[in-house]
């Protein structure tokens, strides 16, 4: 990114040109390098970060009691399509919140972010509410779908955290944010597990025809009450943080997709943001299935309840990291050099992951018929796979600094849309890489490629690739940021 000026293009005029030499980060943007520090803006962030794990709440509270849902609703005489249903069910939210993403960026920046996001948030209460009213298939993708038809709004919540904040406070207040979607996962299958099926559960409390009816309702009607509670926070209490200026030149007109995909720094960002997430998402499916698989078969053989417990300790270092680590070193290093450090984790995690299986090797007990399960004594494949797990939250960390550097590389007429093509990335990511990565994992178990390992292989490629593109957005970053300070 440059800080020159761009000729205009055939169909726009000179002043509105918008290409890869035109700044995003414009002189009138630029905060002075040396400044007080802003007060954090406490119950702003509370509130953003309130609405913002509706999303993740929303998303994965379903998870724990889908499959049971579509066998209540008899979906499927053959238990193997169960997974195919349910798959659907989960994937509809994802695929249509990839497609509003961006249109909800578009629309924040001209009727302004407040309203987008209590329509979005008011959007995913009603939807998710409908979800456990679902009497069939249709029911079901239907609600979804306006799920994260109104879940897109998330870009319009980011440009509220960026305008709330500056280069003197960001460091104590992204890290906070980035704590957002850990919790929401943690808490959404919590509520999923716990509230579903209550009459069944928990006796007489609840004897009431709906929840005989709708077994599925109350976790659903708990999850979308608190989206409606966050939509009433919003609406008292959440400052519009859309400035409007009047126009002057790229200042007064937001740039196009395609405007913003030919910066080089956006560009860059986008695609290590898909590649961050493809990385993240493939992580935690692939993580899953192996410690499912029996050792033999070249896993680790946990049980459903180890591997909850190995997930929630996993939430436990993601939290310490964004709470106690992340603001000390952003306050010391630039973001760009975090995000580098930080992607470099992923390659060690792929690499790491299926050794942890020969450690389990050693540790297996002898005995006709037996497959082989690891077991929870043995200490160095707990060693190990405490090191996998804070390697991969390390790696993750990586996303609360992608806001930061779209923050610092972005004026304030761009940052709606810059963080919309973001977040589509990111999404987009989330849709591929579930099945992908299931189903090399699956065929590397069934041709034994690679021991069993070749998906290793497979991610160990693709993050070593992320890597580099990591790269790309410090050398553009800084390059755009000299540029300007010479030009000055």
């Amino acid at each position: 990114m440059s800080v020159s000026s761009s000729d205009s293009s055939s169909n726009l005029s000179e002043s509105n040109a918008i290409d890869e030499t035109t700044p995003l980060l414009n002189p009138e943007d630029q905060e002075p390098l040396v400044k007080e520090t802003t007060p954090l803006p406490t119950l702003q962030l509370l509130i953003v970060c309130l609405i913002r794990i509706m999303d993740p709440i929303s998303f994965t509270q379903i998870f724990p009691y889908v499959n049971e849902f579509i066998t209540f609703l008899k979906l499927a005489d053959d238990p193997s399509q169960i997974g195919f249903y349910s798959g659907l069910v989960e994937s509809t939210f994802a695929v249509t919140q990839f497609l509003a993403i961006y249109q909800w960026s578009r629309l924040s920046n001209k009727i302004g972010r407040k309203p987008v996001i209590m329509a979005g948030t008011f959007g995913v209460a009603l939807s998710t509410i409908y979800f456990g009213l679902s009497s069939s298939l249709t029911d079901m993708l239907i609600a979804r779908a306006i799920g994260g038809i109104f879940g897109g709004t998330a870009s319009a919540v980011q440009s509220v955290l960026g305008e709330i904040t500056d280069a003197s406070n960001q460091a104590e207040a992204f890290p906070i944010y980035g704590l957002v979607w850990p919790i929401g996962g943690i808490a959404g299958p919590l509520i999923g597990g716990v509230l579903s099926n209550p009459a069944d559960k928990y006796g007489s409390f609840f004897q009431n025809a709906i929840f005989h009816k709708y077994p599925y309702f109350l976790p659903c009607l708990v999850s979308g009450s608190m989206a409606l509670s966050s939509v009433v926070f919003a609406y008292f209490f959440l400052r519009e943080t859309l400035q409007r200026k009047p126009k002057n030149g790229t200042d007064g007109r937001e740039p196009t997709i395609r405007e913003l995909f030919s910066i080089p720094v956006i560009r860059a960002l986008s695609i290590s943001a898909f590649a961050l997430h493809f990385n993240g998402t493939a992580f935690d499916a692939l993580f899953v299935l192996f410690c499912y698989t029996p050792i033999l078969n070249g896993g680790l053989g946990f049980s459903p309840s180890t591997i909850g417990y190995l997930l929630s300790t996993a939430g436990l270092i993601a939290a310490s990291l964004q709470v106690f680590v992340m603001p000390i070193i952003l306050k010391r290093t630039e973001a760009s050099k975090i995000y580098n450090i930080c992607i470099a984790a992923w390659p060690i995690v792929f690499v790491t992951l299926p050794t942890l299986n020969v450690i389990a090797r050693s540790g297996i007990v002898n005995k006709p018929g037996n497959l082989g399960f690891a077991s929870t004594s043995d200490i160095p494949l707990w060693v190990a796979l405490i090191f996998v797990i804070a390697m991969s939250k390390i790696g993750g960390t990586a996303y609360s600094i992608t806001l930061i550097l779209t923050r610092i590389n972005t004026s304030s007429a761009a940052l709606a849309v810059s963080n919309g093509l973001i977040e589509c990335a990111m999404s987009l990511a989330r849709i591929i890489s579930p099945a992908l990565v299931s189903s090399i994992f699956a065929l590397s178990q069934e041709y034994h490629l690679l021991e069993g390992h070749l998906w290793s292989l497979c991610m160990v490629c693709f993050s070593v690739t992320a890597v580099g593109l990591g790269r790309n957005i410090s050398r553009l970053s800084q390059s755009s940021l000299t540029h300007y300070t010479r030009k000055k």
